[in-house]
């Protein structure tokens, strides 16, 4: 009996002071896989148009919804206040979006891609979904809907009780 809670301490001792590997550690994986998706494709729109990650990503919500606030533009890329507060000043500065001034309310302004950013937006999403089809393009239909549904469920936006399946 003795031998057997020795080798149960041993055993929690030895799971409690695990080491952290980094090449092991999801968190940390997952951070290196999006920082090196995003900065592969994030090169060109740089090179080709002269946008930095953040101001393509404060394009890409205002091309998919127009005349939002840079509130919601926060949430909807994750970004903090300052970045996407920087990035719109440089779009607006650049022409590609506009503000509006709520009639409503003069702390708040609405803002819009103008008719350059449009165009802009248009060449970088067909360059955008080219790449997302390159990447995926390894994967089969099955594995690409497991990996959609497995990024939804540790982001939180989806139940883990359904099948990834």
């Amino acid at each position: 009996m003795v031998g057997t809670k020795s080798a149960r301490r041993d055993a929690a001792s030895a799971k409690n002071n695990r080491t952290l590997r980094l090449s092991a550690f999801l968190p940390y994986r997952l951070s290196v896989l999006s920082n090196t998706v995003s900065r592969r494709i994030a090169d060109r729109y740089e090179q080709e148009f002269g946008l930095s990650v953040r101001q393509w990503r404060v394009m890409a919500v205002l091309g998919e919804e127009s005349g939002l606030g840079a509130g919601e533009i926060t949430k909807r890329t994750a970004m903090d206040k300052v970045a996407v507060s920087r990035a719109v000043a440089d779009l607006v500065d650049k022409g590609l979006v506009r503000r509006r001034a709520s009639q409503n309310d003069g702390r708040l302004s609405y803002l819009y891609l103008s008719a350059e950013g449009r165009s802009v937006y248009a060449e970088v999403a067909r360059l955008a979904l080219d790449y997302e089809r390159e990447l995926l393009a390894g994967l089969s239909a099955r594995q690409r809907s497991a990996l959609l549904r497995a990024m939804d469920i540790l982001a939180g936006t989806s139940s883990p009780d359904e099948p990834l399946w």
